[in-house]
């Protein structure tokens, strides 16, 4: 028997201050020589103006491991009447958790140390985030579990830092004549991530005394049979043929920096809203009557600003041309962070006491990994 399945609480844990832009290379450090050129071009276009890592301002050390900054996200569901203990289905996602293995969300239970129970981690960048919330929702949906938590999370900086692009740096110096920096497609990833963690609570029940998120329906899609992969880590193209990192010396490891995160962006320009808004709105409006009037929020997670139109424009080639007015992101203020980012967006929405009983919420979640989306529609619920 499929109940119906409620958010009831929402968390988010953002490292630190926020880091301005003219900041950002002096806690990331410096790749080469001289500064990054494309670190004004790409901020000019993404439109973040702060966002926030896991590095101590004073020390520029590492300060939290992926794993204790999902666990503070998840603490921050939890009270007297709502104990930590109380889970009995943890869901923990990250596109970059600390370690190959074991799974991250195991890592999450470790720093949490609430009692045994299911713990379940789902692979992804971007969507991790809403699969991990898919598999807590049709725990509870089920029956499987009582009180689920999904979390999203990313330290991103730890493979931002400058540190990590030495080796490639000093190799490629020559070839790149007087401009020893990175490849763009590197480069302009160090300028569009960033840190940050979101967790969300789901039961069976609403809240009693506040408002609750009824899931009517999260669906998920990829197009990984129509394109190649276009962002990635821990692997390097060889001609077509994207090889995994264990196929390299640790000298060509080093040398071709094969753990950063890349990314192809005329790849992602020319597929990212033709296949992750307007080819999966396509198959989800065939079975959902969904309509632009009858929503009342539309929460996107973009990369940048520069999308913000275009998506506009794929929302209007399917006939669901919802204003931007009833947009809701915190990018420019709260920055990329992944698959934490819809969780730091409902988190804000959720908490602004802007939600009223009856409305709706579409939120949106692209991956540019191999080209997946996923589409959630959410109803405000009042006691």
């Amino acid at each position: 028997m499929i109940q119906p399945v409620y958010i009831n609480r929402i968390s988010a844990c953002l490292p630190h201050e926020p880091v301005s832009n003219d900041q950002m290379e002096q806690r990331l450090g410096q790749v080469g020589a001289r500064p990054s050129r494309a670190r004004k071009l790409v901020l000019r276009s993404n439109g973040i103006r702060s966002r926030h890592y896991a590095i101590d301002p004073a020390t520029l050390e590492p300060t939290y491991s992926n794993a204790q900054l999902s666990a503070r996200a998840i603490r921050g569901l939890c009270d007297a009447a709502a104990p930590l203990s109380g889970i009995d289905c943890l869901v923990a996602s990250s596109s970059q958790p600390d370690q190959v293995m074991p799974n991250h969300a195991v890592m999450v239970h470790g720093e949490l140390g609430n009692p045994p129970c299911e713990v379940v981690s789902t692979s992804g960048i971007c969507l991790c985030g809403m699969t991990a919330l898919k598999y807590a929702w049709m725990s509870v949906a089920t029956g499987q579990s009582n009180d689920a938590v999904a979390c999203g999370s990313e330290v991103a900086s730890n493979l931002m830092r400058a540190g990590n692009f030495t080796n490639e740096c000093e190799q490629r110096a020559e070839a790149l004549g007087k401009q020893p920096e990175l490849a763009f497609e590197k480069d302009f990833l160090r300028w569009m991530l960033s840190d940050g963690a979101g967790a969300v609570r789901l039961s069976a029940s609403p809240n009693s005394d506040g408002i609750s998120l009824r899931i009517d329906w999260l669906d998920i899609l990829s197009f990984a049979d129509r394109l190649p992969a276009c962002m990635y880590a821990g692997a390097d193209y060889e001609g077509d043929t994207l090889t995994g990192w264990s196929r390299f010396t640790p000298a060509e490891r080093d040398a071709r920096s094969v753990l950063a995160v890349k990314q192809d962006v005329k790849l992602l320009n020319d597929n990212i809203v033709k296949y992750t808004v307007v080819e999966a709105l396509k198959r989800i409006l065939a079975k959902r009557p969904l309509q632009a009037a009858a929503i009342d929020h539309f929460l996107p997670h973009y990369s940048s600003e520069f999308f913000r139109d275009r998506l506009s424009d794929g929302l209007r080639e399917v006939g669901l041309d919802i204003p931007q007015e009833r947009w809701f992101t915190n990018l420019t203020t709260k920055g990329n962070t992944g698959s934490a980012s819809i969780f730091i967006i409902l988190d804000e929405l959720f908490h602004s006491g802007r939600l009223k009983a009856g409305e709706t919420l579409l939120c949106y979640v692209p991956e540019s990994g191999r080209f997946s989306s996923a589409f959630m529609h959410l109803t405000v619920v009042a006691p």
